[in-house]
């Protein structure tokens, strides 16, 4: 088992099932209550031992607002029963990005995680930046923007603020959903809101024994993927891996050579501490080798965007 399992909903294990076939399940859903607080700690974690400190404490610093806002904000707007049964009828997320607007509870949590984030320390051009966010401009299209995974580089900090607020609201949204209900939408999509990973993970659980989970960036849910398969295109051709020498292993890039991409691997059964957004950060180092061979990062993290 993970160190951290209240981060997300794990699954009981059946005890009657000894000697059965483990079978993975398909989703796991985030517990928000847990799922900051952990990423936050891993962070702090990486900043203690990395060189890149001071924005490691920074996007820990972020992270922990949003947890601290949690309590108090109002319940989301939930799908109907009807948008969840067409959802699982025709392949489709039901938490659909392409078709989100926002709500009452997503406005107050952008405003609330604003508000807490004023208070930390932070560079002056991001301090420029919250500032212009919490001034209001256009609001619903730089959540277009965060939802499409394509951020304009001219305003790439006011940006990591609103998509630091809609990863509070989804990952509530996803808790509130039942993980027997949700269906593959297609490769390397998350089954609750259709965005792609920020990475897979391989792990040790109960029913899952050495599996792999795809990590969604946004709601942070968890979908089962086979192993070797690239989580961009679905290609089981030219699958590799590399990393930085002399590391511990835990943390690779998949690389495929169908589509010229990678996404990154990390190990949780050999690290239990891993979490896959606050990993991602971590380990930018990889990234930073990665930029000059031939693939490209796949995966969309708002706070590694600009490096």
């Amino acid at each position: 088992m993970p160190s951290h399992p209240r981060a997300f909903s794990l699954p009981e294990a059946d005890p009657t099932a000894i000697g059965n076939v483990s079978t993975p399940p398909f989703a796991v859903l985030p517990d928000p209550s847990h799922l900051f607080a952990t990423r936050a700690a891993r962070l702090r974690a990486y900043a203690g031992v990395s060189p890149a400190a001071d924005y490691l404490n920074f996007v820990a610093g972020l992270v922990e607002a949003q947890h601290a806002i949690l309590p108090g904000l109002p319940e989301p707007e939930r799908p109907d029963f009807e948008t969840l049964e067409r959802a699982a009828a025709y392949g489709m997320p039901p938490l659909d990005r392409a078709r989100f607007t926002l709500d009452a509870a997503a406005e107050t949590t952008l405003d609330r995680l604003f508000d807490a984030a004023a208070a930390l320390p932070m560079p002056a051009p991001a301090a420029r930046a919250l500032k212009r966010v919490r001034a209001g401009g256009d609001r619903a299209s730089m959540v277009a923007d965060v939802l499409a995974s394509s951020l304009p580089m001219e305003s790439l900090a006011e940006h990591v603020f609103i998509a630091a607020g809609l990863q509070v609201h989804f990952a509530r949204l996803a808790a509130g959903l039942d993980p027997r209900a949700l269906v593959p939408v297609g490769d390397g999509l998350c089954p609750c809101c259709g965005g792609p990973p920020v990475a897979s993970l391989i792990v040790e659980w109960p029913n899952a024994h050495g599996s792999r989970f795809c990590a969604c960036g946004l709601c942070a849910t968890l979908w089962h993927y086979v192993r070797i398969r690239c989580t961009s295109c679905g290609s089981t051709k030219g699958i590799g891996y590399q990393e930085v020498e002399g590391g511990p292993g835990t943390v690779k890039a998949e690389t495929c050579d169908e589509c010229r991409t990678y996404v990154k691997v990390m190990y949780q059964n050999k690290d239990t501490g891993i979490e896959p957004l606050a990993d991602d950060v971590g380990s930018l180092g990889l990234d930073m080798m990665m930029q000059d061979g031939p693939y490209k990062r796949a995966a969309f993290n708002p706070f590694l965007i600009g490096y």
